[in-house]
């Protein structure tokens, strides 16, 4: 059974997304502010938390932040704020979906299956391997010529993605959908600027991302 973290100040709403959780087969957790939630990440593993981002102490943002150097989680985050800088800022962390308050348990769980489901595609390989550049899957490691180099949690996604994908034109709205989720509201930059960053990281296999003018880019190691 999957374990989820329901972070939230109000107990109502963590209430009844416990209720739902265990309705849908997760077993839920709960902390009432984001101190809470980092230190129950510190001695407990869970399959994705659901992290609101207005909260006492410790907001969603900076337990986000906290949580992701100590252990790579799912995290989709509720917030009453729509503001777009929210969004970006939020997916700029690593966060999976971001889900705006008032909200559908319904919709906010079909969510929740389908970052599980990215995140935990479990096809019949376990490793991705072209020349130096290897992809642990299982591990979430990424090795150029047998030394582990530091990708963020979304450099890892968006570089599994390519990979898995490789040879095929994807355009940025593709990405973008698939990636960091259909609720993204963002522009190009956000790709380009994962991109750069992953070819810095990809040292000598930096030109296995070939760029598609005008539509996106292609992961070509051959």
């Amino acid at each position: 059974m999957k374990k989820i973290l329901i972070v939230d100040e109000e107990k109502h709403i963590r209430e009844v997304i416990s209720e739902y959780a265990q309705f849908n087969g997760f077993k839920p957790d709960v902390a009432c502010d984001g101190l809470e939630a980092v230190e129950k990440c510190k001695s407990n593993d869970y399959d994705l938390i659901i992290l609101d981002i207005m909260m006492p102490k410790v907001d969603g943002f900076t337990a986000c932040k906290e949580i992701k150097k100590i252990k790579d989680i799912p995290v989709i985050m509720l917030s009453a704020r729509t503001e777009e800088y929210d969004k970006l800022f939020g997916f700029e962390l690593g966060i999976d979906d971001y889900v705006t308050k008032p909200f559908s348990p319904k919709e906010l769980f079909a969510r929740v299956n389908a970052v599980l489901k990215r995140r935990n595609s479990s096809g019949i390989e376990y490793n991705l391997k072209f020349k130096g550049l290897e992809i642990d899957i299982l591990a979430r490691n990424v090795y150029i010529d047998g030394k582990k180099v530091v990708l963020t949690p979304k450099e890892y996604d968006l570089l599994f993605y390519l990979a898995k994908n490789k040879n095929i034109a994807l355009s940025r709205d593709k990405l973008l959908s698939d990636v960091w989720g259909y609720d993204f509201f963002g522009d190009d930059r956000t790709i380009d600027t994962h991109i750069k960053n992953l070819r810095i990281n990809l040292g000598p296999y930096r030109d296995f991302i070939v760029t598609l003018r005008g539509l996106g880019y292609k992961f070509e190691p051959e």
